[in-house]
This record gives C-alpha cells, sequence and structure tokens, in this order.
C-alpha cells in the first residue's frame, strides 16, 4: 500500500530568517484533500566530544522554552553547506575545541508530524584547543561532565534536548 501523500498548493504565511511556515493543501493516499501544516527548517548539526569520560556541554537559555538547557553544541546550517562542516564549526564557536575530523552516528528527525528539520549528530575526533567565538546574539557556557553524571542528569530529567540524549546514549551502545 502506498501511504504518499501529495501536495497539491503549498501556501506560505510565514518566512523567517530561521524558519518558514506553510498550510498546505494535499491528498491523502485515498484521494480525499486535506491541509497539512509544516514548518520549514534548514536543519541543524550537532557534535558529542568526549575527552577523558567527560562530555563537552554547552549551557544556554533557550526562549522557547524560558529556561537554560544543556546541550551538546550545535548549530543551524547554512544554505547548501555540509553538515559535517556545521557541526565542526559549531564546536570551535561555542566551546573553543577544533576536531580534526567529525564522524556521522545518526540523523534525527525531531518532530515529522509538523516539521522537515533533520538534526545531524556527530562525534569530534582529534581535537585541539582553539578559542571559541559565539555568535553575535549567542550566550553560552562550556564545561566537561562526567558520564555517568550526565546519564544521571538525563534520568533525572535534568537534560531533555533530544540530540544530547541520542548522541549519549550511544555511548552506551559503543557507537559513540
Amino acid at each position: 500500500m502506498d501511504l504518499t501523500e501529495k501536495t497539491v498548493r503549498k501556501h506560505y504565511i510565514y518566512r523567517g530568517k530561521i524558519v518558514n511556515f506553510r498550510v498546505d493543501d494535499a491528498l491523502l493516499p485515498d484521494g480525499k484533500p486535506c491541509i497539512r501544516e509544516l514548518v520549514e527548517h534548514p536543519g541543524g548539526a550537532s557534535v558529542l566530544y568526549v575527552r577523558g569520560g567527560k562530555v563537552l556541554l554547552v549551557r544556554q537559555f533557550r526562549y522557547a522554552y524560558g529556561e537554560e538547557t544543556l546541550e551538546i553544541p550545535a548549530g543551524k546550517l547554512n544554505p547548501g553547506e555540509d553538515p559535517a562542516v556545521t557541526a565542526a564549526r559549531e564546536l570551535e564557536e561555542e566551546t573553543g575545541w577544533v576536531p580534526e575530523r567529525v564522524e556521522h552516528l545518526f540523523t534525527l528527525y525531531p518532530t515529522p508530524g509538523y516539521t522537515n528539520e533533520k538534526i545531524y549528530i556527530y562525534r569530534a575526533h582529534g581535537v585541539r584547543a582553539g578559542a571559541a567565538h559565539p555568535d553575535e546574539d549567542e550566550f553560552v557556557s562550556a564545561a566537561f561532565y562526567p558520564v555517568e553524571e550526565v546519564l544521571d542528569m538525563i534520568g533525572r530529567g535534568q537534560i531533555r534536548d533530544a540530540k544530547t540524549i541520542v548522541a549519549v546514549q550511544s555511548l552506551l551502545r559503543g557507537e559513540g
């Protein structure tokens, strides 16, 4: 059975710096019309860096949730940019650590019900110290946390960021 829904017409409601919002006319697999709301997002890349049994996390205020979060370094893809380049850039910008290379671990669909965003998760290798230079509107602090402490924070609900949870959990399976 083909489950494909077909777009009839895209209606852009809002075009922004980071996201676009559409309300589309579409057809269900049985041909019946429907409406689909979609947030277009260019995607992002994140990077897991583990050194000496400790995970590098950044603390920052997330406006959408009205609270500070602990996350692995991450950022939005620039148009046409390779996600590996984004991951390496964000690690350096937010933390000052410069990877020799990054290895792709996962591609995460954070909310497939209403957005096309993809988050690419990498692991950093061959990392050397550099200088942090966050974006002018980005206020972050970076620190290393023991893997067991990070796992405990996830278990207690203190870390709720999906990309961070997926990346850190991969350490338990030997994938990260």
